[in-house]
């Protein structure tokens, strides 16, 4: 139930009256109270399920709300201080009630936990009164009709109806104009002759052959046993994307693109990911600088680099027992301040559910897997998500390779990603069948597309250089340039 804070001032056509349209008094000084208390994250909750300022009766309501969502929009604190001085700037800080009236919010509301509460109970107040407006609009038409063919108005009447699911559902994609864009894309990609990417490069060729690219809306899971490099591709990815590295000379995407990538890393920190990087980048084994044996090249090299990476944007964030919904709040606003195109997620099975948590581990990962999936569909960026996996492939009866049933805590992960990624190195495992090409070459590491939703799947190899924790493209003898080892099928997975 909402608690019924201590009543504010309100406009006369805000009172409780007989015949006034449906509406929530408690809950609209409860959502704004929760703002003024924790703007951050109950903007972002509004945001996420498209609150806005017409869904508050009380037009003293509806300005505190838009004040509010002006800050937020500019990445600015949203609180009582800003509100405050926001609604100065408009010039309605008086009509609303000035300090007095604002101060009563916050003092009716205790705590905003109960933010998401009120927000359904005023999408719900919202549709009742926008059926009620409609309603009427239908009983005029009904009286001013006439002569008019009453299945007109019936049409005119179900349209009306009909239209109100879009302000809780959100508008349906025009399907012509969908139809008429995936025709131009195809065409591009017939025009093309199959050089071209339809997602962001990787900066591996070959891997980039299979994928075709990072691809917006989907959530790509990296999956491997503890020391095999997971962590190292993915950084080697982030590094590439974010300089704009493109290995593709053939391809319409030349030239450097670089692009903002956020990384949320709850293992390790930002010192940790900063330095792997820049010694990744300046070929330069950490352990030589350590023990102070870099040469004068080495060093040159390292401040280059380190100059060269303060002018790239990597959006690190280090914090460590998210949630999955604190996590896809962070990522809604880095998208709208930086428009990220990639995001990174290290790793899943560190991610918490908000409490109250389900009780079984199995329920708790479906949960964050699910929220990952959403969370790319709803900003439409690629969303990279490292994952570990079971003890399963190192039991005797095990060749050794992974599979996708191998993923940790939960086969979810396995229906909700679109692109499963399982890494491994022939030369720790004698059972593996490529054992004796990782004797040839240590640094073999095989990238098994598992799945592809809507490609091919496949084996790729890639070299990596555990000095500089340096992945490379790695081809195979006798195969000529740009040549990918497929191990399966060429068609998508539905499932």
């Amino acid at each position: 139930m909402v608690r019924s804070p201590r009543r504010t001032r309100a406009a006369p056509a805000a009172e409780a009256a007989v015949g006034a349209p449906p509406h929530s008094e408690p809950a609209e000084i409860g959502l704004l109270g929760s703002i003024l208390v924790d703007g951050e994250r109950v903007m972002d909750l509004c945001a996420s399920r498209r609150v806005h300022s017409d869904c508050f009766y009380n037009p003293l309501h509806r300005s505190v709300f838009e004040a509010a969502v002006a800050l937020h929009h500019e990445g600015r604190p949203v609180d009582l201080l800003t509100v405050s001085a926001r609604l100065r700037d408009l010039g309605r800080f008086e009509a609303v009630g000035g300090d007095a009236f604002l101060q009563s919010l916050v003092d009716a509301t205790p705590t905003s936990a109960h933010a998401g509460y009120y927000i359904e109970v005023l999408l719900q107040k919202r549709i009742l009164r926008e059926l009620l407006a409609r309603a009427r609009e239908i009983e005029s038409a009904c009286a001013s009709a006439g002569d008019v063919d009453a299945t007109s108005v019936l049409a005119n009447a179900e349209q009306l109806v009909l239209g109100i699911r879009d302000l809780d559902l959100g508008s349906a994609p025009d399907w012509a104009k969908t139809v008429e864009q995936v025709s131009t894309d195809i065409g591009e990609l017939l025009k093309a002759r199959g050089a071209r990417l339809t997602g962001i490069s990787t900066g591996f060729r070959n891997l980039d052959k299979v994928l075709l690219g990072l691809q917006p809306s989907e959530m790509i899971v990296l999956a491997a046993r503890p020391s095999v490099g997971k962590t190292s591709l993915a950084m080697n990815i982030v590094e590439n994307v974010a300089t704009g590295y493109n290995p593709h000379s053939g391809y319409p995407q030349t030239g450097r693109t670089p692009r903002a990538v956020a990384v949320f890393t709850l293992e390790m920190s930002a010192e940790a990911i900063v330095r792997r990087l820049i010694c990744s980048r300046a070929r330069v084994s950490w352990r030589r600088i350590v023990e102070g044996v870099c040469s004068a090249e080495e060093q040159r090299r390292l401040a280059t680099v380190a100059t060269e990476m303060k002018s790239i944007e990597i959006l690190i964030d280090e914090t460590s027992g998210m949630d999955i919904n604190e996590l896809r709040a962070r990522a809604r606003r880095l998208k709208a301040r930086k428009n990220v195109a990639l995001i990174v997620v290290d790793y899943l099975q560190l991610l918490r559910c908000p409490d109250p948590q389900p009780a079984s581990r199995q329920e708790q990962i479906a949960l964050v897997s699910a929220g990952l999936k959403a969370m790319a569909k709803e900003l439409k960026v690629p969303v990279l998500v490292i994952s570990q996996l079971n003890r399963d492939p190192e039991k005797s009866d095990r060749s050794g390779v992974p599979k996708m049933a191998d993923l940790r805590d939960s086969g979810t992960i396995e229906q909700d990603a679109d692109v499963i990624l399982l890494l491994r190195r022939p030369i720790q495992n004698p059972r593996d069948p490529r054992f004796k090409d990782g004797q040839a070459n240590p640094g073999l590491t095989i990238v098994d597309v598992a799945k592809q939703r809507n490609g091919m799947t496949g084996e790729v190899d890639l070299h990596f250089d555990r000095d500089y924790t340096l992945f490379s493209d790695l081809k195979r003898e006798g195969a000529t340039d740009g040549d990918v080892p497929i191990r399966a099928s060429e068609a998508g997975d539905d499932t």
